[in-house]
């Protein structure tokens, strides 16, 4: 009888080991796998292809994006606010390289700005960006595309790089003579600064200085 208890322990032991292992290994699946969400229907399970928490003024931000295809999903977690910390998640065509956060406005709360790229060699950059309305919920800034500047849009050609420089958003791109190939522009380089304003249906870039050398 003791002899059967004994064997009953150690099954009861082993099965415990066991899912622990299991519940280890699905832990560690879950931080980098997804099943993503397109349209309505769940395609296959995805990695993450990039993620970074940002915070400023008790505020926090949590950005990832699922996928590595042209196609990705863009997932943005928010913490702190007072009314709205729902995730906010909508489909990127390119991909995230990376993501800064400032008061840019300096109204006591913080902008996210994500800068992403297009698939391919022209790399066409872009700005996704969010500003917290009092602490209370977060709205999308209007980035303009550059082919509403005429002087800016000449010779542009992709390859841009952005970057948050005090208060300004910084955005630097080779610029392309009309005989250049897209692997050797010839025309110097050219530097837009954007300030953040109020529009009429919300916050906005706005160009504030073009600098070409």
């Amino acid at each position: 009888m003791n002899s059967f208890i004994k064997i009953i322990f150690i099954l009861f032991v082993l099965l415990a080991i066991i899912g622990c292992k299991n519940d280890s290994e699905k832990s560690q699946q879950d931080d980098v796998q997804k099943p993503i969400s397109v349209n309505g229907s769940i395609q296959e399970v995805q990695k993450i292809s990039f993620k970074k928490k940002l915070s400023l003024q008790n505020i926090s931000l949590e950005i990832i994006t699922y996928g590595e295809g042209s196609i990705r999903q863009l997932s943005i977690q928010p913490k702190g606010l007072e009314i709205d910390n729902d995730t906010i998640s909508f489909v990127l065509d390119g991909q995230v390289v990376n993501a800064e956060i400032e008061d840019m406005n300096s109204d006591g709360f913080p902008e996210l700005l994500i800068y992403t790229v297009s698939a391919g060699s022209g790399s066409y950059g872009n700005v996704i960006g969010f500003s917290v309305n009092n602490g209370k919920s977060m709205s999308q800034i209007y980035f303009p595309d550059l082919s509403e500047n005429k002087d800016a849009f000449a010779g542009y050609m992709g390859h841009d790089e952005f970057a948050i420089v005090e208060t300004s958003l910084a955005r630097r791109f080779p610029i392309y003579k009309e005989d250049d190939t897209n692997s050797n522009p010839t025309g110097g380089t050219r530097q837009i600064q954007y300030i953040l304003k109020n529009g009429e249906a919300g916050r906005l870039f706005v160009i504030d200085k073009t600098i070409d050398y």
